[in-house]
Order: C-alpha cells, then structure tokens, then sequence
C-alpha cells in the first residue's frame, strides 16, 4: 500500500505537468483570436502594419502551440498511471468530455493551422482569414470542454453512481452543472488579459530600447486598450465566480478567506493578510476591515461568510495555499487595472509611447497575466481538496497504488526534462520576440499579401537569414 508521502507526489507530479501546460494553450488561446483581429483589420484597411504583425506573432503562435500540445499529453498519460482509481471511476463521464475536445476543437484547429501558417502565399486572402479564424474557434472550443469536465469534478451533477462507477444520465446538466459558465467565462478572459500583457510588454521591451515603429506602437497601443476594457471585466466576472462557489463550496470560501469561526450577531470580517494556521485553527498576525467580507461575498452587511470550524477538519481544504494564492491573483489583477487605467491617461497627453517608467511597469508585468492564472489554479484546484470529485471521491482514493521511490524518481525526471525542453522552447520563443516585427522597410520587393511573394510565416524564421542576404549580394555582383 501506498503511503501519504506517495500520495503527495502524486499530487505535486501533476500540479507541476498541468502548471506548465496551461501556461501555453493560454497564450494559445489568446494569440489565436489576436491573430484573426489583426488579419481582420489588415483585410479591412489595407493597413500594411496589421500584416507585419500577423506574420511576427504567428510565428509565436506557432512555437506555443507546439509545446501545449506535446505538455498536454503527458497529462493524459498520468490519469492512467498515477490516477487510475479516478479514471475507473469517473471515466464515463471524463472520458467522453475529452474525446469530444479532440473530435471538435483539436481537429478544427490541426485541419486549419497548416493553412493559417504555411498558406498565405498559396490561397485566397478570405480563405486564409477563414483559416485564421477557425483555428482561434477551435482554441475556444477546446477550452469549452476542457472547463466542462473540469467543472464537472468541483460542481457534479447529471449523473448516477452504479457499482462504484459514476455514469452519466443527463449530459446536459453534466456539461453545463452550476459552476461551468462561471469558470469558462473566468478561464477565456484570463487567456486575453494574459495575452494582452504579454503583447504589451513585448512592445514595451522595443520601446525602451529606441525601437519605435508603428507596428511596436500598435501592439503596445491594442494590447492596452485590452487591459483597460477587459481587466476589470475580469474583475467583474471573478466577483460572480466567487458568489457561485460560496454557494456551492462554501469552505473553499472560508479557506480562502482565512476565516475560523462567527462570532454571532456580527458580520464577517475581510482578513487582508496574515498565516492560517491550520493545526491551531487560527489565523495569525490577521489584518482585517470588519463587515468587508459579507459586503464582498453576500452584498450585504449583516449575513455571514460560513467559517472553517463549521466544517469536519478532514473535508477542509488548506487555507494556507488559497489564502495566499487568491490573493496573489486579486493584487495582480489589481495591477493590471493600474495599467490600463494608467495608459488611459497617457493616451490624452501623448506619452503613451515615451513614458519609460510607465514602459518599464508594462514590461515588468509581461508575466503578470500567466502568474494570476496559476494562482488562481491552484486556488480552485487546492481548494477543492480532498475531494478531486467534490463530495463522492477522495483524493487519497484515486490516486494509483506506487511507491513512494516510484513517484519520487518520475517527479525528479519530469523535472529535468521539462526545464530542458520546454525551457528551450521558452528561450526560442523570447528570441523570436527581440527579432520584433518585419515592418517591410526598405523591401519593397516583397509585398506581402496571399499570392504575393513573402517571407512565409515559419517559426524558424528567428534563424540567422545572412544566407539570404549573401544570395542577394552574389545576383548583383553578377
């Protein structure tokens, strides 16, 4: 038999995996939709500057969504190996939700991404945006399932438990179970706001080092009018999220808050910062604004936030994690209305494109996005312990029977591999964003446009292109 210590490897092997997949199909998702703006705004304008844009952030693209597949894979793997009891269990309902993921979203996307970034010289300029558009659909359409079956295991519903197997008996109650909207909406938005920093700060990176352009300015100039309009609508959305979950996983709420216990006839505290204790039952060196937290989580200044101690210690989740986690992702998001809030202003007196310390904060905040989404991961994922099915199956009756030397010798491999592949693909990726975009100055040679002869959108385009220009210098000698 496995002990507790297997148990936690388990846990942390597929925290570590799955924190570094989501990392890239949310750039993924969020580059895809970019991508078909601006080839939108290129076919509408005529604005050369959209094209040169396309053709620099879809070679990006396409390096990030090569790793978020080969990451995602391995995720599939380890339900089989490190979490069989969970698939036996919850594998007619997980099973079909992620096959219709790669049956709809993953086909569209693989069926138009060889069009999107190898036919642009090749077809029409409509098919090529119906391309480009597909390809975004089916990133959208994959986190559709992704977040249906997730949300499935912290909201279950539609279903019946028959010979310790759970079966589905409603798939429409099962894909759309109470907390589905919330977190899809919450997931997609965060891909945008993440995209948008990391375009930002991209351009921000130029600017600061007298790179000054107008496709530099244009990215800085769209990545902030996103931040501005859709921060706080992530915001806004978090806020509904959290109303769902103090319904439907109230000691998620009270681990998250920090909150031990009521005191009767008083509303709720918010608690800023402090330690829960989870031994002690407490919430030490607490910085609290007494009734916030009912105004916060019931919009009310009388009713109370359920607390920790009304739950049996062996169903609470550990406060310590989401306490901090959740906050992380609040004071992010914070930051982030700061920034469009702050381009806002420097747009009406024309700083917006020389205000280095406001270029250096964009910069500063490029991982800003992806950060807030781990954090906000691990609080819902942390938070739902122990169950990995809220209120039918345990984690510690999911995991597979290994070994506590099993486990530990997979963690240390997954580690060195991925830090050396994906890290690589990571540096390769930060290369292709100092190469910047092709503004076509001086190249007139080259027009660009499907049909039209073009450098193609390939992702090794970042290699040394001195064989070209030695090409060129041999025509004219001779």
């Amino acid at each position: 038999m496995f002990g507790i210590e297997a148990l936690e490897l388990a846990r942390i092997q597929f925290a570590f995996t799955v924190s570094f997949h989501i990392l890239f199909p949310a750039i993924t998702i969020g580059l895809a939709s970019y991508l078909a703006v601006l080839e939108g705004l290129w076919l509408k304008t005529h604005d050369n500057v959209y094209r040169d844009l396309y053709h620099f952030w879809s070679k990006i693209f396409a390096v990030n969504f090569g790793m978020g597949v080969v990451s995602g894979l391995v995720m599939a793997y380890q339900f089989g190996t490190n979490w069989s009891r969970f698939s036996d269990f919850a594998g007619n309902i997980t099973g079909p939700l992620l096959t219709y993921e790669v049956l709809t979203a993953f086909f569209l996307e693989a069926g138009f991404l060889g069009v999107m970034l190898f036919g642009w010289n090749r077809v029409g300029r409509g098919l090529h945006f119906f391309a480009t558009c597909m390809v975004a659909l089916g990133t959208l359409v994959s986190t559709f399932w992704i977040l249906a079956s997730n949300s499935w295991m912290q909201t279950p519903q539609g279903h019946e438990i028959i010979d310790g197997r759970v079966v589905p008996v409603d798939w429409l109650a099962v894909i759309f179970n109470p907390s589905f909207p919330f977190r899809l909406m919450h997931m997609a938005t965060a891909a945008f706001v993440a995209t948008a920093f990391f375009v930002g700060a991209s351009a921000a990176w130029h600017l600061l080092r007298g790179r000054d352009n107008p496709a530099v300015r244009k990215m800085l100039s769209m990545a902030m009018w996103m931040a501005l309009v859709v921060a706080p609508v992530q915001a806004v959305i978090g806020d509904f999220h959290g109303l769902n979950t103090l319904k439907h996983q109230p000691v998620k709420i009270a681990a998250i808050e920090g909150h031990w216990e009521n005191t009767p006839g008083e509303s709720t505290p918010l608690i800023l910062f402090g330690i829960p204790d989870m031994q002690a039952e407490t919430t030490r060196y607490k910085i609290e604004i007494p009734a916030l937290g009912s105004l916060i989580l019931t919009h009310s200044l009388d009713k109370q936030v359920p607390a920790m101690k009304e739950f049996p210690p062996e169903d609470r989740p550990n406060s310590t994690i989401v306490f901090w986690s959740f906050r992380i992702m609040v004071a992010l998001g914070l930051l982030m209305i700061a920034a469009g809030l702050w381009s806002l202003l420097l747009r009406k007196s024309g700083g917006l494109y020389s205000n280095r310390l406001f270029l250096h904060f964009v910069m500063w905040m490029g991982p800003s996005g992806l950060v807030a989404l781990l954090a906000g991961w691990f609080t819902t994922e942390v938070g739902r312990q122990p169950w990995v099915v809220y209120g039918l199956l345990r984690t510690a009756d999911a995991v597979s029977h290994h070994s506590y030397s099993q486990l530990g010798f997979t963690l240390v491999a997954f580690v060195v591999v991925y830090f050396a592949l994906f890290g690589t693909g990571f540096g390769y990726m930060m290369r292709l964003v100092r190469k910047g975009p092709h503004t076509g100055e001086g190249d007139e040679q080259r027009p660009g446009g499907p049909g039209q002869k073009r450098t193609p959108a390939r992702p090794l385009s970042a290699a040394d292109d001195g064989h070209e220009a030695n090409s060129a210098s041999l025509s004219k000698e001779n």
